[in-house]
């Protein structure tokens, strides 16, 4: 129950916030926040993470992309089917990293690629423009790292 709840409230928000960039920022448009730091700039992503593969035109990217996301939610749900009741915090980390991927994976079949808008920098130091999938995905697979390395979180 947690686990639906959680990916859903990631995907909800997710596709909110794209649908309002998509319906009141033109492509490229930028709105300072915080001067020097953050904006809002509605930009697309073709590629993967960090613009992965964003430079290869080959029609083959769109199907790996959405193969590699299919694969991907297959194992989270086979891993959160196989993680113990007691392991809430390590659930927790999946279900941020599922309801992330379906959320770009939504994108990635409405438009073939992925609509970001959260631009964090400092002076011209550009963190790649992100959003909130891909967020819910980061904490979510720090989480998981986390699990893994410290092996017996209680929680």
């Amino acid at each position: 129950m947690w686990f639906s709840m959680v990916a859903g409230l990631v995907i909800v928000f997710d596709q909110l916030s794209k649908a309002l960039v998509l319906a009141y920022m033109p492509l490229y448009r930028s709105i300072v926040i915080i001067p020097g730091f953050f904006n809002l700039t509605h930009v697309r992503n073709p590629g993967g993470a960090f613009g992965f593969m964003a430079q290869n035109e080959s029609p083959l990217r769109h199907w790996f992309f959405l193969i590699a996301a299919t694969f991907a939610l297959a194992m989270i749900l086979y891993f959160y089917h196989q993680t113990p009741k007691t392991k809430r915090f390590f659930g927790l980390s999946l279900a941020l990293i599922f309801g992330g991927a379906i959320g770009n994976l939504i994108d990635r079949l409405r438009f073939g690629e992925v609509v970001d808008f959260l631009d964090v920098y400092v002076g011209y130091y550009h963190w790649p423009t992100f959003n909130i999938a891909d967020s819910a995905v980061t904490v979510g697979v720090l989480i998981f790292l986390l699990h893994i390395l410290l092996r017996k979180m209680p929680i």
